[in-house]
């Protein structure tokens, strides 16, 4: 039991082995409760969110050595509850040193940067894919369309950051009245419908100009928003989650059949963010190669699939045997990536 005044009484005969604690919150607030290593700190296990008068299951691989409940209430200091000793020589699963919100602020900082940058880049871009509109030249508008797109998919982690932004820019017609007709349909995927569609440049230039001036907007506007410290590792599993959702279905294929490419652009955001984050990620997570293993072999499934001339095979022409692997690769890699959420999470200490 747990509870403002006892955190963890109640554990009666410990014994090493998997095994599922049964947490019951006696107290009359909520909060999260960890099961650590009283020496250091290192998470075993935890429940979040556990309400008043309520219970809930904590499964933990417990190994010979000491164990305490630490109970972060609302409203309350931390505390932490008496050391349990298990007896023996059983090896049990390696706890999680946690991660606080000040490891976080380097890496964010480094990613402010990198979008930054990016953004920087992207207003260039779309200034000139908006030129080629306005000029009447639809090809260098087709042409220039693709790296514009694909420069603000590499910025996965911001999505939510850029608030409104993110729907102006890069808005799907799913769930508009008028589908892709609809006159809040903007961005680049109003864009690519029309300039995959036989649109003229008259009735182009208007979401082109839009477009420019919204990155422009996201640009002024990025230097004030604040990155959630949360995000940063959840969206390494994010990003590609969204990319099998959306882009290896096609449903985000308005007409120019490069999805495979948006993909493409996903991986190399997931990479940007494990690059910043692999100084915390080394001691914490022993399986990170195999991130990059997976990760490496879905981007050679994926480049195989960008042709001599520039071209992308679109996913609705990929092979069966061909979109098994990319399938497979990603749901692997997926699998990889997902305790990254958890072991970055900021915690309080």
């Amino acid at each position: 039991m747990v509870n403002t005044g006892t955190c963890g009484a109640g554990w009666q005969h410990p014994e090493p082995g998997l095994q599922t604690l049964r947490i019951y919150d006696g107290a009359t607030e909520g909060g999260d409760i960890d099961l650590i290593d009283p020496a250091n700190g290192a998470v075993y296990g935890e429940v979040e969110m556990l309400g008043p008068g309520t219970t809930a299951s904590m499964s933990v691989d417990l190994g010979s050595g000491s164990y305490a409940f630490r109970c972060l209430f609302d409203d309350t200091d931390p505390m932490t509850g008496s050391v349990i000793k298990i007896d023996g020589h059983v090896r049990g699963a390696t706890p999680i040193l946690p991660v606080t919100s000040n490891d976080l602020l380097g890496p964010a900082k480094e990613y402010q940067a990198y979008v930054t940058a990016g953004l920087a880049v992207l207003a260039g871009q779309t200034h000139a894919l908006a030129a080629a509109v306005q000029a009447g030249d639809l090809a260098a508008a087709r042409a220039a369309w693709l790296p514009a797109h694909l420069t603000y998919e590499r910025l996965g982690a911001a999505y939510g950051t850029f608030g409104n932004f993110d729907d102006e820019i890069d808005g799907r017609a799913t769930g508009l009245a008028g589908g892709v007709n609809d006159p809040k349909f903007t961005g680049f995927y109003r864009l690519e419908y029309g300039l995959w569609h036989g649109q003229s440049a008259a009735e182009l230039t208007g979401p082109a100009n839009e477009l420019y001036h919204d990155v422009l907007g996201l640009q002024s506007a990025f230097p004030t928003m604040e990155l959630s410290l949360l995000d940063i590792g959840l969206r390494t599993h994010e990003i590609l989650e969204n990319a099998l959702e959306f882009q290896l279905t096609g449903t985000d294929d308005y007409g120019s059949g490069t999805t495979l490419a948006t993909t493409a652009a996903n991986i190399t955001g997931t990479e940007e963010l494990l690059q910043i984050l692999h100084p915390l990620l080394v001691p914490r997570y022993p399986a990170l190669p195999r991130v990059y293993t997976w990760l490496n072999r879905l981007q050679s499934l994926i480049d195989a699939q960008h042709q001599a001339d520039g071209a992308w095979t679109p996913v609705t022409a990929l092979s069966t045997a061909d979109r098994q692997q990319i399938d497979a690769a990603i749901g692997q890699a997926l699998q990889e990536l997902a305790p990254i959420a958890a072991i970055t999470e900021p915690r309080t200490t």
